[in-house]
């Protein structure tokens, strides 16, 4: 649901062609899923076929034919349908990158504060990328500015983690 909602999203910006939906869904360091590129390309097959996007094949040049895709009437309805359902609902989070917390106790102290560190400085590398886009669209795009308070809070725990481990 939530990936039809993203694409329906920027197609009812503006009609895209595949290259252009992909840049947006692999370059934006506030994207909230991950969405490859094949898994798109089917989703949006999917939607053509129920009615939602179109999409039209256009040629610049000698380049090959690249389609463009928009969005119907119905797929902007379907995407309000969704809107409302994801804004009024939450589902369970999964953070696969956690699950070894639970087994540090099996790795010796200092390699895990070392692991740690590492982890800390990869986090900190996305909360300033985020830190750095323009308050204009963190304003309006206030996903951003939701992982941006994630970003800062896991931070703060794993640098209370480390010291824990460092004074043990």
């Amino acid at each position: 649901m939530e990936k039809k909602l993203l694409l329906l999203g920027y197609l009812l910006n503006q009609n895209m062609h595949g290259y252009q939906l992909n840049e947006m869904l692999q370059h934006n360091p506030g994207m909230p899923i991950t969405l490859k590129k094949s898994n798109a390309y089917k989703l949006l097959n999917d939607m053509e076929r129920d009615g939602w996007v179109t999409h039209q094949d256009e040629q610049h040049g000698n380049r090959p034919p690249r389609r463009v895709y928009a969005a119907t009437e119905k797929g902007e309805t379907a995407f309000y349908e969704l809107l409302r359902t994801n804004l009024s609902s939450s589902s369970s989070p999964e953070f696969p990158s956690i699950v070894g917390l639970d087994f540090v106790h099996m790795l010796p102290t200092e390699e895990v504060i070392q692991l740690l560190e590492h982890r800390h400085q990869i986090i900190e590398a996305k909360f300033t990328q985020l830190d750095e886009v323009s308050p204009e669209i963190r304003e309006s795009h206030i996903a951003v500015d939701y992982l941006h308070h994630h970003y800062a809070s896991e931070l703060q725990w794993l640098t209370v983690v480390i010291t824990h481990l460092k004074s043990a």
